[in-house]
C-alpha cells in the first residue's frame, strides 16, 4: 500500500505542470503584509512548483529572505524580474499604477482588487488582458467570503482600537474613554453592518465596556447577534430614521457595510456631520469598496485621519497592514488552498472545478465577468 501511494504521488507530480509563482513586495503606502509566508512556499515546493520572491518582500511581516530560501524559494532583486518570471502573481493589495505595465497578457493575478473603488484599476486590468481573481469575490455556497473573513476580523477589531485612540483629546477627539469608569457613562459606539467586521468590532467595543449599537437590514443576522453578543450590545434594524436617531449622541461610528463586489451604500451624508458633537470619530472600514460615509476618502497609515466640520475621519484603506505579522499569517492560511488549486490545475480547471474560486474570476482576456461591477461603471 505504501509503494502504491508513493507511485500515485510520483505520477501526480509527473503529470503536473510546473507553475512559476511570483511574490512581489507590496508598494502601497505603509503596507507591510506579503502575499505568501515561508510555510506557503514549502507547500508549493512540495507540489513541484517554483516560487520567485522579491528581495525583502516579507521583511515587514517578520519573514527574511533567508527564511524563504530555506524553503526552496528563489529571490529576485526587483519586481520587474518577479513579474517577468511568474505565471501566477500572488499579492495582498491591488496593483498600483507603477505595476500596470509589468503585468503580462495571460498572467494570473490573485489578490485583493476591490475593483468597485477604482475605475482606473478596472480599465488597466482589462487592457492588460490578465486573468484576475479577486480575493474579496471568492464566495462559498453559503455566501460567505473565505478570503475576506480573516482581514475583516482584523479590521473589525482594529476599528475599535484606532477609534478609541482618536477619541483622546490630544488626537482631536472628545476626550472620552470608551468604557468609562464607575460613576461615569461609557462612550456610545454605533456600528453600521452586522457582518464579520461589525461583529468583531462589537465584541471588542463591548469588551472595553462601551455602550454598543449594531445595525443591519438582515433580521436573521440581528437575531443571531442578539444571542451571541454581550448584554451591552444592542441590535437594531437599520433604517435611515434609526441611524439618524443615534447621531446626536454617538461618540464612535464604525462603517462596516459590504455589498458583494459593488460599491458600499452611503449611509452617512455630509449634512449628517452637523448632527454630531465635535470630536466624534468615524472609522469607515468600507473605504476599500468606496466607503459608506459620503465624506470618506482613502487615507494611509502615515496620515490616517482628517477633519471635516469638527468630525474626525479615519479611512485607511489597508487597516490590517498595520499589524502585518498577524494579518499575513491569517491571510495566507486562507489563500493557500486556492493558490494550490490554481498552481496544480491551471486557472481554467481550477475555476471550473471550484465554484467559490470561479466567483472570484473577475477579468479574463479583456472581458469583465462581474455583473455588479459592470453595472457600477456602466461597462
Amino acid at each position: 500500500m505504501e509503494k502504491a501511494s508513493e507511485f500515485n504521488s510520483l505520477a501526480f507530480l509527473f503529470y503536473l505542470e510546473i507553475m512559476n509563482i511570483g511574490i512581489p513586495k507590496e508598494i502601497k503606502n505603509q503596507e507591510f503584509r506579503v502575499g505568501l509566508s515561508p510555510a506557503g512556499v514549502h507547500a508549493l515546493q512540495k507540489d513541484g512548483h517554483q516560487t520567485w520572491i522579491e528581495t525583502n518582500a516579507g521583511l515587514g511581516s517578520g519573514f527574511t529572505d533567508e527564511m524563504y530560501l530555506q524553503e526552496g524559494a528563489n529571490i529576485l532583486p526587483t519586481a520587474t524580474e518577479v513579474y517577468a518570471a511568474a505565471d501566477l502573481i500572488v499579492k495582498v493589495k491591488e496593483p498600483l499604477a507603477a505595476e500596470y505595465d509589468l503585468i503580462k497578457k495571460g498572467q494570473i493575478i490573485f489578490t485583493y482588487f476591490h475593483f468597485a473603488a477604482s475605475r482606473e484599476l478596472t480599465e488597466a486590468m482589462l487592457r492588460s488582458k490578465a486573468i484576475c481573481f479577486a480575493y474579496e469575490s471568492v464566495e462559498l455556497s453559503d455566501r460567505s467570503l473565505p478570503l475576506l473573513i480573516p482581514m475583516s476580523e482584523v479590521a473589525g477589531r482594529m476599528a475599535v482600537q484606532v477609534g478609541s485612540y482618536y477619541l483622546g483629546k490630544p488626537q482631536g477627539g472628545k476626550g472620552k474613554m470608551l468604557g468609562g469608569v464607575p460613576g461615569v457613562q461609557p462612550a456610545h459606539v454605533l456600528i453600521l453592518g452586522g457582518g464579520v467586521v461589525g461583529t468583531q468590532a462589537a465584541k471588542m467595543a463591548a469588551g472595553l465596556g462601551a455602550n454598543v449599537t449594531i445595525m443591519d437590514t438582515n433580521l436573521s443576522r440581528l437575531r443571531y447577534l442578539d444571542e451571541i453578543l454581550p448584554a451591552n450590545v444592542h441590535t437594531q434594524f437599520a433604517t435611515s430614521h434609526a441611524i439618524q436617531s443615534h447621531l446626536s449622541q454617538v461618540d464612535l461610528l464604525i462603517g462596516a457595510v459590504l455589498l458583494h463586489g459593488t460599491k458600499a451604500p452611503q449611509l452617512i451624508k455630509k449634512e449628517d456631520l452637523r448632527k454630531m458633537e465635535l470630536g466624534t470619530v468615524l472609522v469607515d472600514v468600507a473605504v476599500d469598496q468606496g466607503g459608506c460615509i459620503e465624506t470618506c476618502k482613502p487615507t494611509t497609515h502615515e496620515n490616517p485621519v482628517y477633519e471635516i466640520d469638527g468630525i474626525l475621519h479615519y479611512c485607511v484603506a489597508n487597516m490590517p497592514g498595520a499589524v502585518p505579522q498577524t494579518s499575513t499569517l491569517a491571510l495566507t492560511q486562507a489563500t493557500l488552498p486556492y493558490i494550490q488549486l490554481l498552481a496544480n490545475l491551471g486557472w481554467k480547471e481550477a475555476s471550473t472545478s471550484n465554484e467559490a474560486l470561479n466567483k472570484g474570476l473577475t477579468i479574463y482576456e479583456g472581458k469583465l465577468f462581474h455583473p455588479g461591477l459592470a453595472a457600477s461603471f456602466n461597462l
